[in-house]
């Protein structure tokens, strides 16, 4: 059987914690059914991959972002940030959790020509 591939895209941040934690609940959903995950954050979404950020995300009735983050990760999802949204929040590479990637348009572009399924927050 040929492996399901997501791709999911995210534009939210710590501003809206609901919405920031959504695209990670259905990544995590997604690994446990054994689909290859990729996200990709853009706008203030890159923020949530800045060390300590994420900690600081807990919409109510779900798991802390972090530990979504953190599962996301560890089960072999693919985590690419906007370059040009780091730049412009002065978010340098040093500053960004372990596992994420920086990328840019054609990253995007190949991932959602890659992805059997795209899904947009």
């Amino acid at each position: 059987m040929e492996t399901s591939t997501l791709l999911i895209i995210s534009t939210v941040g710590p501003e809206n914690p609901e919405k920031a934690t959504l695209p990670f609940v259905l990544a995590t959903a997604s690994q446990a059914l054994d689909a290859e995950v990729t996200m990709f954050l853009q706008s203030s979404a890159v923020v949530l991959a800045k060390q300590g950020e994420a900690a600081k995300v807990q919409a109510e009735g779900f798991q802390p972002l972090a530990e979504m983050l953190d599962t996301f990760l560890e089960s072999g999802g693919k985590l690419y940030l906007c370059s040009p949204c780091l730049a412009q929040r002065q978010i340098a590479k040093a500053d960004l959790i372990e596992g994420a990637q920086i990328g840019a348009a054609g990253t995007l572009v190949s991932s959602v020509l890659d992805a059997g399924k795209v899904v947009t927050y």
